[in-house]
């Protein structure tokens, strides 16, 4: 079943809509106006630096050249309220009759995730984790930090609240590897992380509440978004960077004009005072570099997302403060990996090695590595275009910088070759180490800003979702601020650009909830047993 769209009267002749970044946030935006508003797909007009929509939301390649994904993301039935309640609207692209987010229910039904080797030692050895490894500071270090006021946390840093046992607990390994934290990062962030996820503590340790989709997220959420604007004539404007706002010289935030470059050539909008503007201020994979087998990534610095921003909030207030979170590469960048293998013998190994049916997207961290490494290996295929031959993985490093256990050099200095190498000796997979290698390519990702909106923040540095005295502009993505909910997840940008559309919109639909498991009675009872194990 398919919901199908509201009947919402309202004369949109004179007005346009225009959203910066070809994100998620933004594509789900365009969803909600045409969906909720009966507003007219040919007056949206989303501007995307890049020539592909989607944002961090990728997945690319042919067997040939090797497939790249830069992210990995893991849904949740739970906690993504929005996203579901979006995705039933959208056909599926393999069954129209059917909605994405059924797709999605069926294939994770059939497919479910479920980890027997969560973490791995430096031994190879898989790790007993049915105890969470705390100690009693750790249990009330964290209990205490779940009834602290998040006002009162401003700026303060993991490391700052935490012993140093915490951070050696089987907890911390699968946590911060989970969803990417480091000890550097907001503790506001982990708190709300703690509340959201509450319902996960008692299985984090075989991921089974993670929701897969049937290829990867690209292939499967993007692609037929995508196809539902462009039957509504949305206008996407591609390898445009929109590089400046005007505003009008009045105390309310008005914008006034769009400058974006096109193919090199500096453009620009008027906006009119019915026209409305969405902006996904901040990326956290821009700038990202591309390594090879027989090439590292480089390290770059801030692009169009992350400028536009800057100028911006220097221009009017409450529109947040960027630098808290784009001026610390060093603490927000870590590397992912990309493998396209040509036969199965790496996914055989690993099935019996971990006892993982093949291809369940369970998660494997070894705990010891340097690099602090973890991989995934997905259902296959993986794309669409992916022959049956053929298996990809996915894995990343959180500490980049560091020399690896076996090749001795950061993993930002490593081709290709050299990380395979790395992990297939904590493997201990030697032996078949050169005929691995031999089939396969991998392909590094250098990604300086992954959990930029991860560091320590006060209040008022991320911009609410429509600042105060704005008359026609709203923020939408990971760096607005919603409370409650969590960022790093498709949740985040799809709610920010629902609040978006109805608030500039006056509609009285009320927004999906964030579901409040902190109060469920099982669920305590559950987290309360499970810090005790």
């Amino acid at each position: 079943m398919i919901i199908k769209e509201l009947i919402f009267m309202r004369d949109y002749k004179n007005t346009h809509a225009y959203f910066v970044g070809g994100g998620i946030a933004s594509l789900a935006g365009a969803c909600y106006l045409i969906r909720d508003c009966s507003f007219p797909g040919d007056h949206i007009h989303i501007f995307e630096e890049l020539n592909v929509l989607g944002g961090s939301n990728d997945g690319a390649g042919n067997p040939e050249t090797g497939y790249v994904i830069r992210g990995g993301r893991m849904l949740n039935d739970e906690t993504y309220e929005n996203t579901w309640e979006l995705l039933l609207s959208i056909p599926s692209i393999d069954n129209p009759e059917k909605s994405v987010r059924e797709e999605i229910i069926e294939f994770d039904t059939q497919h479910p995730t479920h980890s027997n080797a969560r973490l791995v030692n430096n031994n190879g050895e898989v790790v007993d984790v049915s105890s969470m490894g705390f100690d009693n500071d750790d249990r009330i270090a964290l209990a205490k930090l779940i009834v602290t006021p998040e006002e009162k946390l401003n700026m303060l840093k993991i490391s700052d609240w935490f012993k140093p046992h915490f951070f050696e607990t089987n907890f911390w390994y699968m946590w911060a590897t989970t969803f990417a934290f480091q000890p550097w990062h907001s503790l506001a962030e982990l708190r709300r992380y703690m509340i959201r996820f509450m319902h996960e503590f008692p299985r984090i340790h075989t991921l089974e509440g993670v929701t897969r989709t049937p290829y990867n997220q690209y292939d499967s959420l993007i692609l037929p978004i995508k196809k539902f604007l462009e039957n509504h004539n949305v206008d996407f404007k591609l390898k445009c960077a929109v590089t400046d706002l005007d505003f009008k010289d009045t105390d309310k935030i008005t914008v006034t004009r769009i400058y974006y470059k096109e193919e090199g050539m500096e453009k620009t909008i008027e906006v009119n005072e019915s026209d409305v503007v969405f902006v996904t201020n901040g990326s956290m994979t821009e700038g990202y570099s591309l390594g090879s087998m027989t090439k590292p990534p480089v390290l770059n610095d801030k692009g169009a997302s992350w400028k536009l921003w800057d100028k911006i909030s220097k221009k009017k207030q409450g529109l947040g403060n960027p630098t808290v979170f784009d001026d610390n590469i060093q603490g927000s960048k870590w590397e992912s990996f990309t493998v396209t293998c040509h036969n199965s013998k790496f996914f055989d190994l690993m099935e019996k090695f971990s006892r993982n049916k093949a291809g369940t997207g369970a998660l494997v961290t070894f705990k010891d590595s340097n690099w602090f490494m973890s991989i995934v290996l997905a259902h296959q295929p993986h794309f669409r275009n992916q022959p049956d031959n053929v298996k990809v993985f996915w894995g990343y490093g959180l500490f980049p910088d560091n020399p690896g256990n076996y090749v001795k050099k950061k993993m930002s200095e490593c081709v290709g070759e050299e990380i395979l190498i790395e992990l297939l000796h904590h493997l201990k997979f030697e032996k078949e180490m050169d005929d691995i290698i031999k089939s396969a390519n991998c392909i590094p990702c250098m990604m300086p800003f992954i959990t930029a909106q991860f560091m320590p923040r006060s209040i008022g540095d991320r911009p609410q979702v429509v600042p105060e005295g704005s008359t026609n502009l709203a923020f939408i993505g990971q760096f607005c601020e919603i409370p409650d909910d969590v960022v790093f997840t498709e949740e985040y940008s799809v709610r920010s650009a629902r609040i978006a559309v109805y608030k500039l919109f006056g509609i009285t639909r009320p927004v999906e909830p964030i579901n409040q498991y902190q109060y469920d009675v099982r669920t305590l009872f559950k987290s309360f047993v499970t810090m005790f194990k």
